[in-house]
């Protein structure tokens, strides 16, 4: 669970941010901080990387027939993507951009880019190597930072959900600054935003 000391935190800024604010992190309570799911870091970006632009319904039905692929071939996922399976992967809906997205992580894997020493950097520096891949842009790095280094104080500036949230619980616009008041947990903010949103009957923020 969420360190104490780190929600009482929170709900001292939030107070101080505005009540409705307050009011929702108070409501959600401390949350679960979930380890890792994917075992590196290439498996996390092959996932972003086909969900980019799609609904999750989708995109779970795209890497599930990327999954069945992969298993008629004896393989796994991260084995099609490489050349010699874009056809394969093109069957599968992934489009033939996101292919050379694929291809890219896994290039950059082999140059010994995406090794355990990626979660020593600063986010900053950590993200600029993650930009540096094709089909990888700020969000998707914002995203590897929170969710799979669990790095703490991650404002993710480019995600729509937790930007709307923050507006719509405050009333204010200028999210990065009213974000900026709760380093150095900027990540935590997002995900009771996240929740907050989730939690929102269809005619309040999620709508």
């Amino acid at each position: 669970m969420l360190d104490p000391e780190v929600y009482h935190r929170l709900l001292t800024d939030a107070e101080a941010t505005s009540a409705p604010l307050h009011a929702a992190i108070a409501r959600i309570g401390p949350i679960a901080i979930a380890p890792p799911i994917h075992a590196s870091v290439a498996e996390r970006l092959f996932v972003e990387i086909v969900n980019q632009q799609l609904s999750t319904k989708a995109a779970f039905a795209i890497w599930s027939r990327i999954e069945v692929a992969a298993q008629a071939e004896g393989a796994t996922p991260r084995d099609l993507f490489v050349p010699g399976y874009e056809a394969v992967l093109r069957t599968c809906g992934v489009s033939a951009n996101k292919v050379r997205a694929l291809h890219a992580v896994r290039e950059a894997e082999a140059r010994g880019c995406l090794g355990a020493d990626l979660g020593t950097l600063p986010h900053a520096e950590r993200s600029a190597v993650l930009c540096g891949i094709r089909g990888v842009g700020p969000w998707t790095a914002d995203m590897v930072g929170i969710f799979h280094f669990l790095d703490p104080d991650i404002w993710p500036v480019g995600d729509v959900a937790a930007v709307g949230a923050l507006r719509h619980l405050t009333g204010r616009d200028d999210t990065m600054a009213i974000a900026a008041r709760f380093a150095p947990y900027r990540s935590i903010l997002a995900r009771y935003l996240w929740r907050s949103r989730d939690a929102a009957p269809a005619t309040g923020v999620a709508a």
